[in-house]
């Protein structure tokens, strides 16, 4: 949520962010008055109670009983004009937040400039540490249907197109890959936690999922509850309406959830493999700072997931995302691709997000300085410390062998129990 002060002192800048987005700069001037609007009902709500209890005194002194009727009944209709108001007020303000809330986040004068995610811009490019393959690599789908690891027949038979069975080695490798990034990101900082899958309105709404992804969530309305998109959104809820002492921050956090997507965006897209899922499984990163901190922990958060590929031995790079293609809530991105030499692409794994105090306005997280001090919003960052199945497509891709089966990456082992999965 943006500052509302910001949009009436500063309305350009909102303006000119909306632009760089790609976005319509027309609704600052709506929220600009509704704003004035809102603020012309409070002016004369106040005057007309004012008025309300001055009449009421006089009213207490005078000695005429007509007189004092007549004044009755002209604070009756004053009373009916406030009702009013206040009916017409809350009718304007729930415009007023509906439009603030749609607005994205103003994105960090560090973010390229662009118009599409064709103009994001490669910061590094990492080698990984496998030799190149002497034989043309096959995509994830070949490999797993070989090894009797991935089952597309029967994840359809069960939910429809979009979902699969892993077996046996699949399955091990999914759930070795979740508890070695858990446990991983203990060893890094985070202390881990696990969350509900489902959370009330309230809880998407502060994260920014609501109003703008609504489509893309899957929603039971009889008991109000969502399915999380990713695990940032119950973390984000984590101190709600909390403030903070300044020794408890950073809050640095780490949590596996499945995620449940409707993926409506990428209809027709990468219908092949796994790649896209309306269920894949992700260990999320999250971390409340004081503002001045943010850098720090957003660089940190980035190596951190860096250091995941490092250790699986994959070659990624890293890209800055333009402004238009800044998530809703984010400030400043940075976007981890794998290379996936079966499919022939780079996939993302990773998108590691300065959110700066955008969703701790809406979930009310601050903090003070010192006892006594002024509450002040935290900086919130985000970043996935891995997303599956797409690490999972990379590690069959990338360690498959000319006699089909896959070599399992060292640091997995202890994790899956096997060191190769071959054909049954």
């Amino acid at each position: 949520m943006l500052d509302m002060n910001l949009l009436r002192k500063e309305p350009e800048v909102v303006r000119r962010a909306l632009q760089q987005r790609g976005e319509d700069p027309a609704p600052v001037d709506v929220i600009l008055e509704l704003d004035a609007r809102r603020r012309n009902i409070l002016g004369r709500s106040e005057q007309l109670r004012a008025l309300r209890n001055q009449v009421s005194k006089e009213i207490g002194r005078m000695a005429d009983e007509a007189a004092r009727e007549a004044k009755r009944a002209e604070m009756r209709r004053v009373g009916d004009e406030i009702a009013a108001l206040e009916s017409e007020l809350r009718e304007v303000e729930t415009q007023l937040e509906a439009r603030v809330s749609e607005l994205p986040n103003i994105p960090d004068p560090r973010a390229p400039l662009g118009a599409s995610e064709a103009d994001n811009v490669v910061v590094r490019e990492v080698e990984g540490s496998l030799p190149s393959p002497r034989f043309t690599p096959l995509p994830h789908w070949e490999i797993g249907t070989r090894l009797g690891i991935i089952d597309f027949e029967r994840g359809v038979k069960l939910s429809g197109t979009r979902f699969y069975v892993l077996n046996h080695w699949g399955a091990r490798l999914q759930r070795g890959l979740i508890a070695w990034m858990l446990d991983l990101r203990q060893r890094q900082g985070y202390e881990e936690r696990y969350l509900p899958f489902m959370v009330k309105s309230h809880v998407i709404y502060a994260a920014g999922q609501l109003p703008k992804f609504r489509d893309n969530l899957y929603h039971d309305a009889e008991e109000d509850f969502w399915w999380v998109p990713t695990a940032e959104v119950p973390l984000t809820s984590l101190h709600a309406d909390e403030i903070l002492s300044a020794d408890q921050l950073p809050r640095l956090y780490a949590a596996y959830t499945p995620c449940f997507r409707r993926e409506k965006m990428s209809a027709g897209r990468d219908v092949r493999g796994i790649k896209r899922g309306h269920q894949f499984d992700k260990v999320e990163m999250y971390a409340f700072t004081k503002p001045e901190d943010s850098d720090h922990y957003h660089q940190k958060m980035l190596a951190d997931a860096e250091e995941t590929l490092q250790l699986l031995g994959l070659t990624y790079r890293v890209k800055l995302l333009c402004t238009a293609d800044l998530g809703f809530a984010s400030r400043l991105t940075y976007d981890i691709e794998v290379w996936a030499p079966g499919v022939q692409e780079w996939l993302e794994v990773s998108s590691v997000s300065n959110v700066g105090d955008f969703q701790a306005r809406r979930a009310g997280v601050k903090f003070r300085r010192e006892p006594g001090a002024k509450p002040e919003f935290v900086h919130t960052l985000n970043g996935s410390g891995l997303g599956l199945p797409r690490t999972m497509i990379a590690i069959l891709e990338n360690y498959q062998q000319a006699d089909g089966s896959v070599i399992v990456p060292q640091v997995l082992r202890p994790y899956v129990g096997t060191d190769r999965i071959s054909s049954p």
